[in-house]
């Protein structure tokens, strides 16, 4: 985490890693001390920045953009797609979207 990001100090994360190379990770989001976990919050992508008032997201890790793929899968049915799951200039595949209940979700496969 970047020194000069606002509340840096405080970012708290947090991985659980298989075997497999899959990796579920949640971690606050810099800068935030308020809001919740779930509903209520926004989160956008503008200039490849993410723009959110929520406290906290998920990230979801994998080492294949199909294991990615199926995960996305299962949590985009009535999703708010934050950013489509594509190629990036640092993952084979990256994207977010909120699900149903609120929650952020980051998707990327490991470089």
């Amino acid at each position: 985490m970047p020194a000069d990001v606002p509340g840096a100090d405080k970012v708290v994360f947090g991985l659980v890693a298989s075997d497999g190379g899959f990796r579920v990770m949640g971690y606050d989001v810099p800068g935030q001390t308020g809001g919740g976990l779930a509903g209520g919050g926004s989160t956008r992508r503008e200039n490849n920045t993410t723009l959110t008032d929520q406290a906290l997201f998920v990230s979801v890790g994998s080492d294949s953009l199909e294991e990615l793929r199926s995960h996305w899968e299962a949590l985009s049915p009535r999703a708010t797609v934050v950013e489509p799951l594509a190629a990036s200039a640092w993952s084979a595949g990256f994207g977010m979207l909120t699900d149903r209940f609120g929650v952020t979700w980051s998707f990327s496969v490991a470089p």
